[in-house]
């Protein structure tokens, strides 16, 4: 670099071949650089199907052997259901035994008491519908409840019925709703009047009577609930003969937390051990097309970064040598040929010359 240049033709040749080296050497690490990304994107592509396969793999293989639990545990369950609906059934079964034997003896009271209702309003010729509910909840109320029904019928018979048919006018005057009440008062108050006097009056004794049959059986009544109601919260269930129903619904909860227990192992030792083994085995498959692929990429890196050190020294060699006389704009083939022109036509006689000569010709 510090030698005066004493053959301008071979120094322009020269430096002619080193750029044209240099771009040689420039074309082939970006064709080398092209290539290691291609071999890249291909072992990328290669590894991530393989994990895909590896994941789809497992994945599917643990689904089937939890489906496969799952569809005993499913066939339990439905067992464990039919068992505890048969107890449910067998329980029930025994509670309305222990019902109907506890009350056997009031519910034959409440037949007799019945059969002598029916044979002293017989005997006494009294009209049928003296002896029902409604009878003495109209004509001779007595319990609250009684009370509330007769209560009911007034305002059925001396509001919504007059009131309801005064709405269904056409034309609504005060002197209708006047009219239709005093019809209802006759018609209702006269009915209820005629048949309380001819029943009560005739038949009194046998009426009192049967209002303390009606009473006993009320009283019966009550009991009967009470001795329901107690059976039903009664919490003790061995008088039901229930355990064999227990020793199979024990059975079939021991087998469910078996079966539960063999799938939480079995999906276990799938986790620590199989899934390992599968994947060694799809892994086996594609192991030496990926190792390939993997020699391939650390190859060519290895090349690109050696092409790479060999660009930089003989970027920094051209400089040194011959960037210095000629510049950055003159080291292309190209003007090296054209400076070499200038020269051998003798248009310049060094290189200071020929440069300006060229930028003469193309200005």
């Amino acid at each position: 670099m510090g030698q005066a240049i004493t053959d301008y033709g071979t120094f322009l040749m020269e430096a002619k071949q080193a750029v044209t080296d240099l771009r040689d050497m420039e074309q082939r690490e970006t064709a080398l650089s092209s290539q290691l990304k291609q071999s890249r994107r291909q072992l990328e592509a290669e590894e991530k199907a393989l994990a895909d396969r590896i994941s789809q793999t497992v994945r599917r293989r643990a689904s089937d052997i939890a489906a496969s639990y799952d569809k005993e545990l499913g066939k339990g369950q439905e067992q464990l259901k039919k068992a505890k609906a048969r107890r449910e059934k067998a329980k029930s079964q025994g509670i309305r035994e222990r019902i109907a034997e506890e009350t056997a003896a009031l519910r034959e009271e409440n037949r007799q008491l019945k059969l002598r209702l029916k044979t002293i309003f017989q005997q006494n010729h009294v009209p049928a519908f003296c002896r029902g509910s409604w009878y003495y909840r109209l004509f001779s109320p007595k319990r609250i409840g009684e009370y509330g029904s007769l209560l009911l019928v007034l305002l059925v018979c001396f509001f919504v019925i007059p009131y309801g048919s005064y709405l269904l006018i056409p034309e609504h005057k005060p002197l209708h709703l006047v009219l239709i009440y005093l019809a209802c008062i006759l018609v209702f108050g006269g009915l209820y009047v005629v048949v309380g006097n001819r029943t009560r009056d005739s038949y009194a004794a046998t009426i009192r009577e049967g209002r303390q049959i009606r009473d006993q059986l009320h009283v019966n009544g009550k009991k009967i609930k009470r001795i329901t109601r107690d059976i039903k919260r009664d919490k003790n269930e061995a008088i039901y003969n229930l355990q064999k129903h227990d020793d199979e619904i024990a059975r079939i909860e021991q087998m469910m937390s078996e079966t539960a227990a063999k799938k939480s192992e079995a999906l276990n030792t799938f986790e620590s051990v199989t899934k390992n083994i599968i994947t060694d085995e799809i892994t086996a498959g594609s192991r030496d097309k990926i190792d390939l692929l993997r020699e391939t990429c650390e190859f060519q890196e290895g090349e690109l970064k050696r092409l790479r050190e060999e660009v930089k020294t003989k970027n920094l060699f051209i400089t040194d040598k011959y960037g210095a006389y000629l510049g950055k704009e003159f080291l292309t083939p190209a003007r090296l040929d054209a400076l070499m022109d200038i020269m051998q036509n003798g248009v310049a006689v060094n290189l200071s010359e020929a440069m300006d000569e060229y930028r003469k010709q193309h200005a």
